[in-house]
C-alpha cells in the first residue's frame, strides 16, 4: 500500500516549502518514508536537484521510480550512506492496533506505543546529518510527544515546534531538530 497524502502530508508539505524557500539549491535532502512522494516532489518543485526519496516498501519504490525520483529501498538508514543537510520524515506515528491490516501498518504504525520508529529514526539520523543539518519531523499527539522530545533531549538534539494542526481525534506537530 502506498500512503495517500492526507492532512499530515499537507501540513508537512507547507512547512517544507516555507522552510526551503531561501535555501541554497545544491543542498542534499533526504525524504525518509517518502510514501506518495509528496515531500520529494515539493523539494524538486522548488528547484532542488539533490533529493533522495527513501521508503521501506518496495511498492512505494516502484511508484517513485515512475516519477523519475532518485530512490532507495531502506529500513530507515540501513542502506543509506552519506550526510544530508535536510532530512524530512512524515513518520509512521500511530500506536499498534491489532485490527489494522499488515500492509497499512507499515505506513502508519510506529510501534506498540506509537513512538518507537520515531525514536529509532532520531538515533540513526545523528550519523547522517551534516554539520548544520536539520530534520523536519511530523508526528501526532497519539505518538506520546513527551517521550519523543525527552529521547531527543537525551540524544543531544535541540528542537523547536514549527507548526501544528488540530484534527478531530489528534493534534499533528512538525518539529525542527538539530544537533
Amino acid at each position: 500500500m502506498i500512503y495517500k497524502p492526507a492532512e499530515d502530508s499537507y501540513l508537512l508539505e507547507g512547512v517544507v516549502k516555507d522552510y526551503l524557500k531561501d535555501k541554497e539549491k545544491s543542498i542534499k535532502i533526504l525524504d525518509m518514508g517518502s510514501g506518495s512522494g509528496i515531500q520529494a516532489q515539493a523539494c524538486i518543485g522548488l528547484g532542488f536537484k539533490n533529493v533522495l526519496a527513501v521508503d521501506i516498501n518496495p511498492e512505494v519504490i516502484t511508484h517513485l521510480k515512475t516519477k523519475d525520483f532518485n530512490t532507495l529501498q531502506s529500513d530507515l538508514f540501513s542502506k543509506i550512506e552519506g550526510k544530508f543537510d535536510i532530512i524530512i520524515f512524515n513518520a509512521p506515528y500511530l500506536p499498534e492496533d491489532e485490527r489494522e491490516p499488515e500492509d497499512i501498518k507499515l505506513a502508519t504504525t510506529a510501534g506498540k506505543e506509537g513512538y518507537e520508529v520515531i525514536v529509532r529514526f532520531l538515533k540513526e539520523s545523528k550519523e547522517h546529518l551534516s554539520k548544520d543539518g536539520k530534520i523536519l519531523l511530523l508526528f501526532s499527539s497519539l505518538s506520546r510527544p513527551e517521550v519523543i522530545l525527552s529521547k531527543a533531549d537525551e540524544l543531544g538534539y535541540k528542537h523547536e515546534l514549527i507548526s501544528s494542526s488540530k484534527l478531530d481525534f489528534e493534534k499533528l506537530y512538525v518539529y525542527r531538530f538539530e544537533l
